[in-house]
């Protein structure tokens, strides 16, 4: 019976049709999930290799702290009076503009 099944595959015509299903599935995937994470992934390795001194940066666990030196692979980062803390480049998540301190005026 099962001979009979192949045979019966094998005896049909595959046309165009039956594969364009698969093909527009990868197609749709390649631009919705791969390709966006692609470039998700080149942005942030832009941003890491352009970190320098001085810069406020959030690391990926949270902590805030300003970059006091660097090396190809490292990150120095100052989260305290004196408190310095490396860690790799890979870890820093994000860089934080300081914010302009507001002036209240007051009316007198």
């Amino acid at each position: 019976m099962f001979a009979t099944l192949l045979l019966q595959a094998a005896a049909t015509n595959e046309s165009f049709m039956s594969y364009l299903f698969p093909v527009a599935i990868a197609v749709v995937l390649y631009f919705f999930m791969i390709r966006p994470q692609q470039r998700k992934a080149a942005e942030a390795k832009k941003f890491r290799e352009s970190i320098g001194k001085g810069a406020t940066v959030v690391t990926i666990g949270g902590l805030h702290g300003k970059v006091v030196d660097l090396t190809d692979e490292a990150v120095i980062i100052e989260v305290d009076r004196g408190t310095k803390l490396k860690f790799d480049r890979s870890a820093i998540a994000r860089e934080v503009k300081p914010a302009k301190d507001s002036v209240k005026d007051t009316v007198a």
